[in-house]
């Protein structure tokens, strides 16, 4: 529960959302990167965007690079979308790969199904799509809640997998910390937390992206770093049927986080909850899912003393049930994304993964 909240905390944290429009030279400045970068991105999402029908939702996604290159799908993080792969994308491409980055349900372009559907039904919608590219088998990787979804994947279709790399996510159960003692407190926490919680909704594009400018671990970011936020930033904002501006809408319902009472189902009751979606992420368990593992497998793991996901000592142990097919990289004193704060390592060690099973050349 605790890490859950502080995965809630880190985006929709205790502010005031009504973002205030003032006159720092940080507020001009980002104002002008975030209008001047518009064009750059219609036209970026122009040459690399694509949809597809699938059976459950018309899925938006990403592509780059070579389709008679083998293919890495990879999968965004919770509130992300696929543009978090800017920042390193050319240097995937560079390693002979076609590389597909997509959306599921409420993230990027792509919208929210009516349908009740989990995480295993955005492993359907990725296998509907490599069978329409008739690709047979692909790496398969993604960051936080997309590496759980690669571990679905990976659940429904291995035969359809190459190898796996799973960015802090997807490798340890969710809520395998948990504690029956702390039930009761976990869930009064949970319950301020919500009552303090303010909604967020936006004047305009700039005062959502100035809001997560500020909470989203976006300020002091330069650069090509600072445009893969303001891209992944475009693919959030969304217009609401009041004429407002909202970011990510309706995801917080999709995902159950967005009251108590689902927050706590999500976790304690699944079987209770209204969300498939939050609840399959919860009930996930890589322990059951990599018992007969054959396929290569790198666990991208940072460890610091504010770890949101404080995997390494079940990662350990996973890898020492897997040894043959596991590698395990630590990134001492990294926050969660970790190719977001260390992105030439990353690339580094993916490459390496890679050459040494023989998937590139």
């Amino acid at each position: 529960m605790k890490r859950n909240i502080s995965l809630l905390l880190s985006f929709m944290v205790y502010f005031s959302v009504k973002a205030q429009t003032n006159t720092s030279t940080d507020s001009i400045t980002q104002r002008s990167l975030f209008q001047k970068f518009k064009p750059e991105f219609e036209k970026y999402e122009k040459q690399h965007g694509n949809y597809i029908q699938t059976d459950n939702v018309k899925m938006h996604y990403l592509e780059w690079g070579n389709k008679k290159n083998p293919t890495l799908v990879w999968i965004p993080g919770t509130y992300s979308n696929g543009y978090e792969l800017y920042e390193i994308i050319d240097q995937l491409v560079k390693m002979n790969l076609h590389v597909i980055a997509i959306d599921y349900y409420g993230h990027g372009f792509t919208p929210i199904p009516s349908k009740n559907l989990s995480v295993y039904h955005v492993a359907d919608d990725i296998k509907f799509l490599l069978d329409k590219m008739n690709i047979k088998k692909a790496i398969i990787g993604g960051w936080s809640r997309g590496g759980t979804i690669s571990s679905a994947f990976y659940d429904a279709y291995p035969e359809m997998v190459q190898a796996l790399i799973l960015e802090d996510g997807g490798s340890v159960a969710w809520d395998f910390q948990a504690k029956a003692a702390n039930i009761g407190k976990d869930i009064e926490e949970t319950k301020q937390y919500y009552v303090n919680k303010k909604e967020m909704i936006f004047d305009n594009e700039f005062d959502a992206y100035w809001f997560m400018y500020n909470n989203w671990g976006i300020k002091g970011k330069e650069k090509e770093k600072l445009k893969k936020e303001i891209f992944t930033s475009y693919a959030r904002i969304k217009k609401n049927t009041n004429g407002k501006y909202e970011i990510n809408p309706g995801a917080e319902e999709l995902t159950g986080e967005n009251s108590a009472e689902e927050n706590i189902a999500i976790i304690y009751t699944p079987f209770t909850s209204k969300t498939a979606f939050g609840a399959s992420t919860h009930q996930l368990n890589p322990k059951i899912i990599y018992r007969n593992l054959n396929k290569p497998l790198l666990i991208l793991d940072p460890v610091s003393k504010n770890d949101w996901f404080d995997f390494k000592e079940e990662n350990d142990k996973l890898t020492e049930e897997h040894k043959p097919f596991i590698v395990h990289k630590v990134y001492e004193n990294t926050w969660h994304g970790v190719k977001d704060e260390r992105p030439n390592d990353v690339v580094n060690d993916i490459k390496t993964f890679l050459l040494n099973n023989k998937l590139i050349k």
